[in-house]
């Protein structure tokens, strides 16, 4: 199995594996962020933890990614954390799954969606996948217009357990097929 890539750039942004010595902009980005994401991620109830705890969280990923597991990233635009995202391989050998959440302050600037296609071309460019997909609670709409503008498809609903306080238990799952990506990426912007 391919190992997932470990820094993407795009226009605006450097998405890098976590490193050690980022511990501290890791807990400063998510204090400043964690009274939007406890609604709608379970994790986000355990923040913070100490920087001891967060140093090995990086380590924990960094080896599961050379086993060939997810790729952690952190999102930076000029050298500050503006987020954090990851290539999940929660749904198949042939899938992955990417998730995601913007710092205060810098939400509907554009990041997020950069962010999802940046991670959608470089896991079309791991052989062995085919399609990529973004879920959400169907209670966090602001999630789901990241995967509609970058053409993912809405593929129907799950049900399960709510596991954060806001969630209803109904996700929503957005798919984007190799096939599809590479047509939309052969098709001029329309002109004006």
């Amino acid at each position: 199995m391919r190992a997932l890539p470990h820094r993407i750039e795009t226009d605006r942004l450097v998405l890098r594996h976590w490193r050690e010595d980022a511990a501290a902009d890791l807990s400063e980005a998510l204090v400043a962020r964690l009274d939007h994401l406890r609604p709608f991620m379970s994790w986000a109830a355990l923040e913070p933890v100490s920087l001891e705890a967060v140093i090995e969280r990086f380590r924990r990923w960094d080896r599961e990614w050379h086993e060939g597991g997810d790729s952690v990233f952190a999102i930076r635009r000029d050298g500050l954390v503006v987020g954090a995202c990851g290539l999940h391989r929660r749904g198949g050998p042939d899938a992955l799954e990417i998730g995601y959440w913007i710092r205060q302050g810098h939400t509907r600037l554009g990041y997020a969606t950069e962010m999802a296609k940046g991670l959608t071309e470089a896991a079309f460019g791991v052989e062995s996948i085919d399609r990529v997909e973004i879920h959400h609670d169907s209670a966090n709409a602001a999630s789901g217009g990241i995967p509609a503008n970058l053409g993912f498809v809405r593929d129907g609903t799950t049900r399960r357990e709510a596991e954060a306080p806001a969630e209803t238990g109904v996700g929503i799952r957005w798919v984007m097929t190799r096939e599809r990506w590479e047509r939309s990426s052969r098709t001029p912007p329309p002109s004006i």
